[in-house]
């Protein structure tokens, strides 16, 4: 059979399988769950997998499920991976299978993910006699919530013997059928700090009678705004933002303690150790020079994603020979956080971003916002990619 022949192939059985990730993707919408809590979701992809001819399931951890297919030939052995846990939010899309469950909704396009790849599983277990060695569906739970599912996933074996790992994230500001391709770095690490103050309060008459941690902690932020553009190479990408600072209950109370706390995201591994060690040296500095004490905690998150040479060349080409050149953008890295990058720890990975959004990218609502859809044209795409990419990666030579 030719490879225009195989081509048409694989798009008629991924043609047959449009509707129903479409059904699944609108199940998996309107039943969320949170991280960690994905019970009916990991039960759903586990009894639909083992509704597939030839594919081996297992539940991995309690809320996450590995299909795998063992091809007709021995060869390499490839994963395949996609999210499915939804986030802490009430949605507002108004769509008619909107959540059921009451501040909890699919804003990121994990939904979307699951059934992608519940399609590519169907449509490659049609073709087991194409495929040489073997391919595992990794439907991992937990990616929105540190210290996140992939790595649990890892630490049970399911990434032993593998020789390349693949991922694919929907993005609402891509226009449909956009592949956006990174070499190198594609997500930050993603890392967060809590710091504490400790003053001593007072009425808010009397500031001369207090040691006010609202003083120190405005300091201190104003510090920290200073250390990316103090400390780092203006060539080197780097962002530490403060996103909460709380204290204080009155108007006239100064109060004993305030809290901060931010995120940090970077690329390199040296300024990565280096932040927390200036962070906690600039409060250190400013809470003894007012007479305060500071307590600081400091989380290593999500290391960064960075796709491996070869399999992204592969992947590129893939992209290219399937879709066409002019769906296949060289991108930049983001600054989100993504834990694929402990799949892709383990073994060479190749993660990419297809467009889900209208041309009119105005219309479009950001990953995280209540109003946030994916158009569903982009779901059929999806399932051509993860079944295209694993074909020509287990049959290279």
């Amino acid at each position: 059979m030719s490879v225009i022949e195989k081509m048409v192939d694989i798009s008629k059985l991924v043609e047959a399988v449009q509707d129903e990730v479409i059904e699944w993707r609108r199940h998996f919408h309107e039943n969320p769950e949170l991280s960690f809590q994905e019970f009916e979701t990991s039960k759903y992809v586990y009894e639909k997998l083992l509704s597939f001819e030839k594919m081996e399931v297992s539940q991995v951890t309690p809320t996450s499920v590995m299909g795998r297919l063992v091809g007709s030939k021995p060869g390499k052995v490839l994963g395949l991976r996609a999210d499915m846990d939804a986030l802490p939010i009430k949605e507002e899309t108004g769509l008619p299978f909107a959540s059921k469950n009451n501040n909890v909704m699919h804003a990121c396009g994990h939904d979307g993910h699951t059934a992608m790849l519940l399609g590519a599983a169907k449509v490659l277990s049609q073709l087991k006699d194409e495929i040489n060695g073997e391919i595992r569906f990794f439907f991992q739970h937990a990616e929105e919530l540190f210290p996140g599912g992939a790595s649990e996933m890892v630490k049970e074996g399911v990434t032993e013997g593998i020789d390349g790992v693949i991922g694919l994230h929907l993005a609402s500001q891509i226009p449909i059928g956009k592949f956006c391709i990174c070499y190198g770095p594609v997500t930050a690490a993603a890392d967060a700090f809590d710091i504490l103050i400790q003053g001593k309060g007072g009425h808010g008459s009397e500031p001369n009678a207090t040691v006010d941690p609202i003083a120190i902690g405005v300091q201190l932020v104003n510090g920290i705004n200073q250390i990316m553009s103090r400390k780092v190479d203006a060539s080197l990408r780097a962002v530490i933002s403060v996103t909460q600072f709380h204290g204080g209950t009155a108007n006239n109370i100064i109060p004993d303690r305030v809290t901060i706390g931010g995120t940090v995201r970077t690329f390199d591994p040296e300024i990565r150790k280096q932040i927390p060690i200036w962070l906690e040296k600039l409060t250190k500095g400013l809470t003894e020079a007012n007479d305060a004490s500071y307590q600081f905690d400091y989380q290593l998150g999500y290391s960064s994603v960075v796709n491996e040479e070869n399999i992204t060349k592969l992947v590129d080409h893939t992209i290219v020979e399937t879709f066409g050149e002019s769906n296949r953008v060289i991108s930049q890295a983001i600054m989100g956080g993504e834990d694929f990058s402990a799949f892709s720890e383990a073994a060479p990975g190749c993660f990419v971003l297809l467009g889900a959004g209208n041309d009119r990218l105005e219309e479009n609502f950001p990953h995280h916002h209540p109003k946030f859809d994916v158009k569903e044209e982009s779901l059929v795409l999806g399932v051509t990619y993860y079944v295209q990419t694993a074909l020509t990666f287990l049959n290279e030579k």
